[in-house]
Parts: C-alpha cells; structure tokens; sequence
C-alpha cells in the first residue's frame, strides 16, 4: 500500500506534526505530619521559584494518609479495654515547567524544617 503523500495529507484535513514540544517539568512532592509546617515549606518553594520567574503549578493538595494503631490498654484483666492512635501524613505536589539553572540551584539550597520530606523527579 502507497504511503500518501504531504500534500493529500493536506487536502483531506491531516497534518503531521513533526517537532513534539519537549517541555521540562520538575515535580515536587513534599508530606510532613504537621499541615502548618508543611504549608510554610511549601510557600517558601513557590516563592523561590516565582521569584527566578519559574511557571509554578500548585500546590495542589494530595490526599491525607491516615495510619492507625490499636492497642491494649492493659495486657492481662481488661482485655477489651483498647486504645487507638493515628498518624496523619499530609502531602503537596508541586509542578515547575521549564526550570532554569538559577531555580535548581536556589531550590537545592533552601533549608527547610525538620519534619519535611522532598521527593523531586525530573520529568
């Protein structure tokens, strides 16, 4: 079978895209048990990359992670007596389109709370 040709291509309505934007993202997801923290973190990241004139998406809030423990209050006469406990992971993600070398270098020397994870991934 003929390939068809540019221009019945052009004709029939189809047009080939030959150059796939290739844009660059960094994606940032920060969690932290405590959300006061964790906000703090995340508008210092924001403000860094406004700042050097990044294209910030976000923060976008991720669902809460909810661990909970039961355990016994006492282990030998009150044995329905039980206490529960939680831990509440809260998260954000961040996306920067197009980093330049000034807002990676900036991003890497920020100095954040304990307490904050960063996971970062180039996309």
């Amino acid at each position: 079978m003929a390939k068809p040709s540019s221009a019945t291509d052009k004709i029939k309505g189809r047009v080939k895209k030959t150059e796939v934007e290739n844009i660059q993202k960094i994606r940032i997801r920060v969690s932290a048990y405590e959300h006061k923290i964790l906000d703090a973190s995340v508008k210092q990241i924001v403000d860094t990359a406004r700042r050097y004139d990044g294209q910030v998406e976000g923060p976008i809030p991720l669902p809460t992670e909810i661990k909970k423990y039961t355990v016994n209050r006492s282990s030998f006469v009150h044995k329905n007596a039980r206490e529960q406990f939680e831990m509440r992971i809260h998260k954000r993600l961040i996306d920067i389109a197009n980093p330049s070398g000034k807002i990676i270098e900036q991003l890497t020397s920020l100095t954040l709370p304990s307490g904050v994870n960063i996971d970062v991934k180039m996309m």
